[in-house]
């Protein structure tokens, strides 16, 4: 029977009868005792069946098979680890934990005995012990073969392969931890961060000690918007080791999140003194600078950058986003020649192209200014799916639903603090300007663009996407009194870890918070909400030139720019009918043209008496990180309301996609008359 060809046979029915295990035990086991029939006492042919009896439930047979083939093979290892395994499956976690471990000792290294002993000891609640034995395990998983091939995957950013690889990993051994980790990467990477974070905190529950997920965990926290409880994360991490670069690094990210920009730059500062050759670090410590007013420094930061990564078109792109910098001639001509290497990654690529447009703008270059833009959105938009006509269908089932008969039913619902006053609408648009002129009023914070609403708005929809049709108004709708004012009262509680001072308003402009108004409504119903529109050209350039690290993607293409702008033009008119009077609406040029009658009516929609700071708003210091940040600590100026029109022979797909919108604008309605009411004088206690 021992001949050649008998043994490849032999071979055959076993990697078969190993198949089957994963996925149909009981026909393993019918496998198995084939192969028994013709080569009794056959080791493999033995452990396979033994299980198979575990995976059927079988246990007791399973131990009784298992202790006599270790007896008869006492340092085979795998028998050892397969014994342990049902042992466990038996209850019997302290005889199931000696027998891993001496599966252990005869195969140190065996990366499928530390995940069973750390699974056990899970399961028996020796948390320490399962700790390290987690950690054995992802030390020795380094090693897998499958695993190696799930990391290439997402080292080549092959993420659907990685996924696939990953889940099926799961699927046998769903606690590896390891595997968890890596599928929360790709998850992340896609931008999926609720299901990211699911997984992390699976991976965490099993072991706490596994830093490396606690860093992504955080990290992960942070990019939801959940920047409190990011810190407490780091926060762990740097109790362990202070100084470790990359928990440094995050704990910098967070606290700008956070806006504590003295903490986020004390942070970046303490890491690139012991760590100085960090290009991207350099860049980060840029946008904090920045951020804080500290232009000069922050353009220095930049340069650093640069010096050592002249490929690094992020950080060009960050010194054409100041708006107010301008490029010498020489570094045009090292955008220009990076652009021309052969291997720059089109994240790289994409980041010059606008950088350019902006230079070639600046120098009056407007076609090949123009031409440098498209090559970045068209560069971006590979990168990024988007839906006009999901986006189209979410307005028409909002304009469904939002009926004047809606909110009356739900009229007194919601939690009452006037706190809020949310500003909305496209990006650039001049929402930051609205933002500066409030947040310099005595009575009123600026913060920043808020995740809270669209989170809670996710969350009601049960996905990460912020558009998914139906499921977040079907739910809404579903929602009673109690809820919805649970709702508003935490909106409430968690933005306030923004809120820095005591003034009792604070700002939330989130722009997409447009789709939202009718849930700020209904949780909120005595919060502002403003509506800031600039003209649709103008706003609908300024999309397309401005490369967004993340959110916007109709803004990569005019057509669906003009779209979306349609979208939002509809959606305020019905809310206008459905709610009137609700929304205050500041027109961008009316607001530069006459910024005295425009600044004392927003002031009224508010219900704040004016102040004459409002008007001197380019004085109020404070953090701002919109792409607008530079604009408005100066004076208005109205050169760039027309800046556009050098660029209308191409506008021509945003054109057409707008229709009548652009030809009806601005004959839309501003502030209602009762919002415009003549409030009473401040006095300036600043004069």
């Amino acid at each position: 029977m021992n001949t050649p060809q008998a043994l490849g046979t032999l071979q055959t029915a076993l990697d078969h009868a190993s198949r089957l295990l994963e996925t149909r035990p009981e026909l393993a086991a019918g496998q198995a005792v084939e192969i028994l029939k013709h080569y009794p006492r056959q080791p493999m042919a033995l452990l396979l069946l033994a299980a198979s009896r575990r995976k059927c439930g079988q246990t007791a047979a399973a131990v009784s098979m298992l202790r006599q083939l270790c007896a008869q093979q006492p340092r085979w290892a795998a028998a050892h680890r397969e014994l342990g395994e049902t042992l466990g499956a038996a209850g019997e976690a302290e005889a199931g934990e000696e027998a891993l471990r001496r599966a252990l000792a005869l195969q140190p290294d065996s990366p499928t005995a530390w995940l069973a002993l750390a699974d056990l000891l899970t399961a028996a609640r020796k948390l320490p012990q399962a700790d390290a034995a987690y950690a054995r395990y992802l030390k020795a998983a380094t090693a897998d073969p499958q695993l190696q091939q799930a990391a290439a995957s997402l080292c080549n950013n092959r993420l659907a392969q990685a996924e696939a690889l990953l889940r099926a990993r799961l699927r046998r051994y769903p606690t590896d931890v390891a595997a968890l980790r890596m599928l929360a990467e790709a998850q992340a990477r896609l931008q999926r961060y609720r299901e990211a974070r699911v997984l992390l905190e699976r991976v965490l529950s099993l072991a706490p000690g596994f830093d490396a997920a606690r860093h992504n965990y955080a990290t992960v926290l942070n990019r939801e918007g959940r920047s409190a409880e990011a810190m407490a994360q780091c926060a762990q991490l740097l109790a362990k080791e202070p100084h470790d670069p990359g928990y440094r690094s995050l704990h910098a990210a967070i606290s700008a999140n956070l806006g504590e920009y003295a903490a986020a730059i004390a942070s970046y500062e303490s890491v690139l003194d012991r760590y100085p050759q960090q290009p991207k670090l350099w860049m980060s410590y840029g946008h904090a600078l920045r951020t804080t007013g500290k232009v000069p420094e922050g353009i220095a930061a930049y340069r650093r950058a640069l010096s050592m990564q002249p490929t690094l078109g992020e950080a060009y792109w960050s010194l054409a986003n100041l708006k107010t910098f301008r490029f010498s001639d020489a570094e045009v001509l090292a955008m220009r020649r990076a652009l021309g290497h052969a291997g720059l990654a089109d994240e790289d690529r994409l980041h010059f192209e606008f950088a350019l447009g902006k230079a070639l703008e600046d120098a009056g270059c407007y076609q090949d200014s123009f031409a440098h833009y498209a090559a970045g959105n068209a560069l971006r938009r590979k990168m990024h799916r988007y839906d006009a006509q999901e986006n189209s269908r979410f307005v028409r089932r909002s304009k469904r639903l939002f009926t004047r008969e809606f909110f009356a039913e739900r009229a007194g619902a919601g939690a009452l603090a006037p706190d809020p006053i949310f500003v909305v609408g496209l990006p650039r648009s001049g929402s930051t300007l609205i933002e500066q002129i409030l947040a310099s009023h005595p009575l009123v914070e600026g913060t920043m663009e808020l995740s809270e609403l669209p989170r809670i708005a996710r969350e009601l929809a049960g996905c990460d996407e912020q558009q998914e049709e139906g499921a977040f108004l079907s739910r809404l709708a579903a929602l009673d009194r109690d809820q919805l004012r649970g709702l508003g009262e935490r909106y409430l509680a968690e933005t306030r870890i923004m809120r820095k001072t005591g003034a009792p308003f604070f700002i939330d402009k989130m722009p997409n918070n447009l789709f939202y108004v009718g849930l700020i409504h209904l949780i909120l119903p005595n919060a502002v909400i403003i509506d800031a529109r600039r003209h649709p050209l103008a706003c609908g350039f300024s999309c397309f030139k401005q490369h967004f690290s993340r959110g916007q993607w109709f803004s990569y293409g005019l057509e669906d720019i003009g779209r979306y702008y349609r979208d939002y033009v509809e959606l305020m008119s019905h809310y206008d009918a459905a709610l009137p009077g609700r929304v205050g609406r500041v027109h961008h040029e009316r607001l530069v043209e006459d910024t005295e009658a425009e600044v004392r009516r927003l002031l009224g929609h508010c219900r704040l008496p004016f102040h004459a700071r409002c008007l001197r708003f380019y004085e109020t210091e404070r953090a701002v990180r919109t792409p607008s940040a530079e604009q408005v600590r100066q004076p208005i100026f109205r050169a760039a309301v027309e800046q556009w029109r050098h660029y209308e022979p191409w506008l021509g797909p945003l054109k057409s996609a707008l229709g009548d919108v652009l030809a009806g604008h601005p004959q839309v309605p501003a502030f209602p008359d009762e919002g415009a009411r003549d409030a009473p004088d401040e006095p300036d206690s600043s004069q």
